[in-house]
């Protein structure tokens, strides 16, 4: 990068070669006039601001000349290590998706009937009263309003809600609006899972019209019943809390999603499956 010389660096330039052009002269004249040993004695404080200068000057180029080097050796450096952060997260990104395949091939071998899309998520829904993202695949890959999307574990993320030759909309679980048969998977107690926004329980599951006499318990695990929209045994959530509706004549139970949606980056659209 090209550097500007000050106003006081350029003066003191100039006073070095004339201080330089004038020894110089002085000298050859004294060498043959009689009074050269006065001459020199007078000129021996110039010299030496002279030099002072010139020897100034050389260290202000050198130190320019430096920085220059440095600034560049800087500028590689930096782009190293940017190159370098980008294989890590480029090997990070590839060990997690190997990690959800390996995930995958045991869903698969389990359920061998699932016909499924995987899609990354490339924006979500800003809103505080809808839950719901966007994945970068669409009717081109085989995606329909109402394909369930999942986890590679089998865990319930939500339904397609809306699609475009590359794109779908992902209504997820938490959402009011989407509405799972479910089943309590200890106990065989059957309900409705429901997105909690609506209550104020944010970040949770509502799972109503349950039995007033039902027993649950902490951590039980609650499935999908099987439907023409959701295969049966995919896991919706956990419960971490239960009692009774405004009738009193039902209890609900509130689940903790089995999908952590937080950190989802790829979910699997089960596009065809056979209905058990």
């Amino acid at each position: 990068m090209k550097k500007h010389l000050s106003a006081k660096t350029k003066w003191l330039i100039v006073i070095a070669v004339l201080l330089a052009g004038l020894i110089t002269v002085t000298a050859a004249v004294g060498a043959t006039h009689p009074g050269e040993n006065a001459v020199q004695v007078m000129l021996t404080p110039f010299r030496s601001a002279a030099s002072a200068i010139v020897r100034q000057v050389e260290r202000f180029y050198d130190y320019i000349s430096r920085y220059e080097s440095l600034q560049a050796e800087n500028e590689a450096l930096r782009k190293q290590i940017i190159a370098m952060e980008e294989d890590v997260r480029s090997a990070d990104s590839l060990q997690r998706e190997n990690e959800r395949l390996h995930q995958l091939l045991g869903l698969s071998e389990e359920h061998e009937d699932y016909h499924r899309v995987s899609a990354y998520i490339i924006s979500w829904v800003d809103s505080s009263w809808k839950s719901a993202f966007t994945i970068g695949k669409g009717t081109n890959s085989g995606i329909e309003v109402g394909h369930v999307a999942i986890t590679e574990y089998g865990q319930v993320v939500g339904l397609v809600t809306e699609v475009g030759p590359n794109w779908a909309t992902i209504t997820t679980v938490l959402d009011s609006a989407l509405g799972i048969s479910a089943t309590v998977a200890s106990t065989g107690y059957n309900g409705v899972v429901e997105g909690a926004l609506a209550t104020g329980s944010e970040g949770l599951l509502r799972m109503n019209y349950l039995p007033t006499d039902s027993v649950l318990r902490n951590n039980d695990q609650v499935l999908t019943t099987g439907s023409t929209v959701y295969p049966r045994g995919l896991i919706i959530g956990y419960i971490t809390d239960a009692g009774f509706d405004q009738t009193g004549v039902a209890k609900y139970a509130l689940l903790k999603p089995a999908a952590d949606l937080d950190d989802l980056e790829q979910v699997f659209i089960i596009t065809d499956y056979e209905n058990q």
